[in-house]
């Protein structure tokens, strides 16, 4: 399999002088207007995985629009706890709940063992094939108790498939922190690299991508040139296009912007001039180790 092609009016930047970057659409299937401003990016070559919200009951008919991007970008579960989709599945708490649990208890590793369970078993019912990684909606992934039930899972359920999926680690370079990104980390990021690597499995090296959504800042262009600057090879940028804004979307705004300029040709050249080549995180993938 290939990294996704560049879009025709997009130069692949000589190879040796370059880092690899996978590019990450997160919520695919949270709406309709987010669903297809993730296909049409794929489609262009502006990114180069996305990440699914498999509760969410626009799953089962938008799955065919990444079927035809099926070995162009990785295809990955996004972990759900904390939304609208996970509340009506019985299991949903508020973000704020679930950082307070995480912090002081952590999640009962039985339960949290089933509901990853379950939400794997929508992902394959309807894509037919494992996810390539795993990450999880708000980074619930590294929350305790979930991350150590989900590496279990992960190990037991694919313990005969050469490649198992590789895990988001949600932590930012270094010269790439803010306070979000600070606290993101602080909720199990170490923690879950010690249990990935522990096991085995494989891992991205560091996160970028974190602001602010619901500020709508102008300069969405601007961030992303300091990301593409700063993210070390094999890292990852998360992203949250759609094409439009959907009624009830707290971050519409922040959404359709991305849109905007990632399908531009403002993104292209600020790949062209970081020398940063789109790449999936399963043709690069190495075994996990811990980064202090």
């Amino acid at each position: 399999m290939h990294s996704p092609t560049f879009g025709t009016h997009m130069l692949e930047p000589d190879r040796q002088k370059t880092k690899n970057v996978i590019v990450c659409a997160d919520d695919f299937a949270v709406n309709a207007s987010v669903s297809l401003g993730i296909a049409e990016l794929a489609s262009l070559g502006r990114i180069s995985a996305t990440s699914v919200m498999v509760l969410s009951e626009r799953w089962p008919q938008d799955v065919a629009m990444l079927r035809p991007l099926r070995d162009r970008i990785d295809v990955g579960l996004h972990l759900d706890w904390t939304s609208e989709f996970a509340c009506v599945a019985g299991h949903g708490i508020s973000l704020g709940a679930a950082m307070r649990r995480a912090l002081l208890f952590g999640f009962d590793y039985t339960q949290a063992s089933s509901v990853i369970e379950l939400q794997l078993d929508l992902f394959e019912a309807h894509w037919q094939a494992p996810p390539d990684y795993v990450d999880g909606h708000q980074h619930v992934q590294q929350f305790d108790g979930i991350r150590q039930a989900l590496v279990d899972v992960l190990v037991r359920r694919y313990a005969d498939q050469l490649r198992k999926p590789y895990l988001r680690i949600s932590r930012p370079p270094s010269g790439c922190s803010n306070l979000k990104s600070l606290v993101i980390a602080w909720m199990g990021a170490n923690a879950l690299e010690v249990v990935v690597a522990n096991a085995c499995l494989t891992s991205t090296k560091a996160l970028l991508g974190v602001y602010d959504l619901k500020d709508k800042p102008a300069r969405y262009g601007h961030l992303m040139e300091r990301w593409l600057a700063l993210s070390p090879n094999q890292g990852i940028i998360m992203c949250h296009p759609a094409l439009a804004i959907e009624p009830g979307d707290e971050i519409g705004a922040a959404r359709v912007q991305e849109y905007a300029y990632l399908a531009g040709t403002g993104f292209a050249a600020a790949l062209q001039q970081a020398q940063v080549r789109l790449v999936r995180g399963i043709d690069v993938g190495t075994p996990a180790k811990i980064h202090r």
